[in-house]
């Protein structure tokens, strides 16, 4: 399988700039559907049968198996959103530079399609079809803004699976991802009223004065120690100096490390914006907890050391690590089915204009989840 995987580097490279050239944003569904429409024609060349889940407000998600699969026990997970705008590619489309390749979502997760495509290629042409027939893959559009709309899915379709395999990116010195905090996010707005503050100042409700008093209670909440965060990250409001503000809103990051925390800061969360502190502000809170935490047990321990043994006759070492953010996997793990998540290509500086892909290692980890998928099917 590596001689050739080695023959098609050029075109996975070339597979690679089709997709990164595509702006596939969460809240851009045209363009992450033609994302899902170019990646589906690629499987049904390898006989898979494409079942579409259609969405209205974002993309549609795929699921994909091969057509004489009956029972596969391998679910494996992959995102076709990115969190690049529209226009993103125009701006800084795929390159290459030295050994990097850079772009709009090219490790998180462009690369990881390419190298799950062409680790079923291999195998196919390596005469492993049994293995193939083996994998369920299920790509959803909205990973990048909580699964809001897929997650039952992911949930739906793991029931019964011997394992899970999520394509999220490896870690920049190629670790793998065996936990995961959960979270969530929330938006709290604040309606005031407006008023001049010269001239009548107490006609007016300040959205903001509200919010502050909300701000402060919020970050109260913290408890590092037992491994709950949470973050004001951002707040916008006023219109102008003069002027007392009508409209202010927050935006609330959450991470916890053990699934009922969540039960407990969504509680408070929603206590404290429950009651204006400021009298006549009005409160709305959208959002709350997405994910549980992606906990590393005795079955991801188990799948680890089986991916382990494969990499070390690959004559590749695999650690794997813990991290904060947040992925699919946590779905995956919390119905009980062993995970494991960073299957992906290597590479770094995700979510920004910095993203790169380290390009040697598309063929290393096209010929180790090849690897992967044959010794668990087997």
């Amino acid at each position: 399988m590596l001689s050739y995987l080695k023959s098609k580097e050029q075109e996975i490279l070339l597979m690679l700039e089709r997709l990164v050239n595509k702006d596939s944003g969460s809240h851009y569904k045209k363009g992450v559907d033609a994302v899902g429409k170019l990646i589906s024609n690629e499987y049904k060349q390898l006989n898979f049968t494409i079942d579409t889940v259609h969405q209205t407000e974002v993309g549609n998600h795929l699921f994909l198996r091969h057509k004489e699969a009956k029972n596969p026990k391998i679910i494996i997970l992959g995102h076709l959103d990115t969190v690049f705008k529209e226009g993103t590619v125009k701006e800084r489309p795929f390159m290459i530079r030295g050994s990097r390749a850079y772009g709009p979502g090219v490790i998180d997760m462009k690369g990881s399609h390419v190298t799950l495509l062409y680790a079923l290629k291999a195998l196919i042409k390596n005469g492993e079809e049994e293995a193939v027939k083996n994998v369920h893959l299920f790509f959803n559009s909205d990973e990048e803004i909580g699964s809001t709309t897929s997650h039952v899915l992911i949930e739906n379709v793991s029931l019964g699976k011997q394992y899970a395999l999520v394509m999220e990116p490896a870690r920049p010195d190629g670790s793998l991802v065996s936990s995961r905090r959960g979270g969530g996010h929330y938006i709290l707005k604040v309606y005031g009223k407006a008023s001049h503050a010269g001239i009548a100042p107490e006609e007016g409700i300040s959205a903001i004065e509200e919010l502050s008093y909300k701000v402060v209670r919020l970050q109260k909440l913290n408890k590092d120690s037992e491994g709950i965060n949470v973050n004001v990250g951002m707040i916008r409001g006023g219109e102008s100096a003069n002027v007392i503000c009508p409209y202010a809103e927050a935006i609330i990051d959450i991470r916890i490390d053990k699934a009922e925390q969540g039960i407990w800061i969504d509680q408070e969360i929603r206590k404290i914006c429950s009651v204006p502190d400021v009298p006549g502000a009005i409160l709305e809170l959208e959002g709350g907890i997405h994910r549980s935490p992606m906990v590393k047990n005795e079955g991801t321990n188990r799948l680890l050391e089986i991916v382990q043994e494969v990499g070390e006759e690959m004559g590749v070492e695999l650690k794997d690590v813990s991290t904060g953010g947040n992925s699919d996997a946590s779905f995956t793990s919390n119905v009980g089915v062993p995970t494991l998540d960073g299957l992906g290509p290597v590479g770094g500086n995700a979510h920004s204009d910095e993203e790169y892909l380290e390009i040697p290692s598309l063929v290393e980890r096209s010929l180790l989840l090849a690897n992967i998928i044959k010794k668990l099917s087997y």
